[in-house]
């Protein structure tokens, strides 16, 4: 947990200690102890707040995919602002997904088991305009990764950025589950992206939604 509020660490930790699965295993106030901190600790999930005055969450969560890349932790970013800037940027840092500091604490806690278990958590109210922005951002052809990817492998990929998990995937395109999760993990191999929420950006990025 990495955030420079103590009080709000405090709570928060209390809230997540109470789970018989959840454990806060470390805390650090600013971003710039985030890759000693899961070096130290080995972490599932890192919640990470976006604002902190020396280190930013964006750059924190940039440095810990560069340092850790797949074998790290999810990065489940926290902010006080719906709609963050600096929150898109986190995402596209490598972040698993994001949250508004006045989440329910039981959607919290399933915010975390969820990111942990792989799949991605965008507050509900910024999907759109968040991936929106991202577009704006910047629009561009998709490059030679996109080649690599079989026709079918493109329609799971455009299903998949329009949010169906891998069941409603399978029941849309007449397929086993199994080989649903088969051709996501070859997707994601493929173009180069940790998870669901990269898949988003990246067909936003290049015009594919």
């Amino acid at each position: 947990m990495i955030d420079d509020q103590a009080l709000f660490r405090s709570g928060l930790g209390l809230v997540i200690d109470s789970q018989p699965d959840l454990t806060v295993v470390g805390e650090a106030a600013d971003g710039s102890e985030a890759v000693d901190l899961v070096r130290r600790t080995t972490p599932d999930v890192v919640l990470m707040d976006v604002r902190m005055p020396t280190v930013d969450g964006v750059t924190a969560t940039r440095s810990l995919c560069a340092e850790f890349g797949d074998d790290g932790p999810k990065v489940l970013v926290l902010t006080t602002f719906d709609l963050d800037a600096a929150v898109a940027d986190a995402i596209e840092a490598g972040a698993s997904g994001f949250l508004l500091k006045d989440a329910q604490p039981e959607f919290l806690l399933g915010a975390i088991r969820s990111v942990a278990a792989g799949s991605q958590v965008v507050a509900a109210s910024a999907t759109k305009a968040l991936f929106e922005r991202v577009r704006a951002k910047r629009t561009s052809p998709p490059g030679a990764e996109f080649d690599q990817l079989t026709t079918r492998e493109r329609e799971i990929l455009l299903r998949a950025a329009e949010g169906l998990s891998n069941a409603e995937i399978a029941s849309a395109e007449y397929l086993s589950e199994a080989t649903v999760k088969t051709h996501m993990s070859r997707i994601l191999t493929k173009l180069q992206l940790r998870d669901r929420v990269q898949v988003v950006v990246y067909c936003y990025e290049h015009g594919l939604l």
